[in-house]
């Protein structure tokens, strides 16, 4: 199958710099997430490896080849980078043939992508009756038609409702299931994580991180071990002993840093002491990407302080 390769990639528009020496590559068999801050760069990057603008210098290639060389692209690479691109004038079916017949795609695609993204039953409406979450299903539609090797989404959840964004999850996980090529841009951390399998992180045009999803979580969120018992007292002075730090919650429950849930398990099971609970507090995807981009971030919002704490002149 075909893979992303992006090879010290720079582009820069005037005195910005949008892409900053970048290099990465995206594998077939995972859904590859594309994270960073507001202009990090990443929707250029992907403009960048579809041909929609040069480079100043570096590459981006789709299976060795440039995307402007292939023949019939989009039986090759399918891409949604804009779901407004659809002209607004045009039924969705009628949008799909033209692509279809561009690119040397059968027809009965047209049909059988509609049924896929849910569309089927508002095919021959205009595209300008469509809301937000139909036009970005008709934008996955376009990217699905060719049955490309590749697949590339910027913000594909946008716009859709509950039982869409479960969709979009499956679909991703079906098409790196299938050996497909996938990347995958969002700013939303829980939905990235029930989808993606790897990430490639992104700040102020520069790489931060090229790792699987599970690494770069643990690399950056410290572990912890919550405990619930009945005797907190004996839990903390056995923790102590053994060099751990446990703090008091509500409830019962004791939370241990830096810690395992083994290891804690066999510790207490040895005291003899009585454990109603014993879970892992597992760090999230958001926790380790606040982490890491902290000081990437272009646009920060200034707390606002309230009356209480700045009081107004008369």
């Amino acid at each position: 199958m075909t893979s992303i390769d992006v090879q010290n990639l720079t582009k820069e528009y005037g005195t910005t710099r949008a892409v900053d020496d970048l290099t990465f590559r995206v594998l077939p068999g995972r859904v590859t997430g594309f994270l960073g801050p507001n202009g990090a760069g990443k929707s250029t990057a992907m403009r960048l490896v579809l041909g929609l603008d040069r480079p100043t210098s570096g590459t981006a290639m789709v299976g060795g080849c440039a995307y402007a060389t292939l023949d019939n692209p989009l039986r090759k690479v399918g891409a949604l980078l804009d779901a407004q691109a659809a002209h607004g004038s045009r039924t969705a079916r009628d949008h799909l043939r033209a692509l279809a017949v561009g690119n040397r795609i059968p027809e009965r695609r047209v049909d059988e992508v509609l049924a896929e993204t849910g569309l089927a039953s508002v095919a021959r409406r205009r595209v300008k009756t469509y809301s937000l979450g139909m036009r970005q299903r008709l934008g996955i539609a376009a990217a699905l038609l060719g049955d490309p090797e590749v697949v590339l989404l910027d913000e594909p959840s946008n716009g859709l409702d509950p039982e869409g964004i479960v969709w979009i999850r499956e679909l991703l996980r079906r098409l790196a299931r299938e050996g497909r090529t996938v990347l995958v841009s969002s700013h939303l951390m829980n939905e990235t994580a029930s989808f993606a399998d790897h990430l490639v992180v992104l700040g102020r045009g520069r790489l931060l991180a090229d790792t699987p999803m599970r690494e770069f979580i643990e690399a950056r969120v410290r572990p912890r071990v919550r405990v619930r018992t009945p005797d907190g007292t004996a839990l903390y002075r056995l923790l102590a002993e053994h060099g751990y730090e446990a703090a008091a919650q509500d409830n019962d429950f004791w939370t241990v840093e830096h810690a395992r849930v083994d290891d804690i398990g066999r510790l207490t099971s040895a005291a003899g002491l009585t454990v109603l609970e014993l879970a892992a507090d597992e760090g999230t995807l958001e926790q380790a990407y606040l982490e890491l981009t902290a000081s990437a971030t272009e646009f920060t919002a200034t707390p606002v302080q309230t009356s209480a704490q700045q009081p107004l002149e008369a």
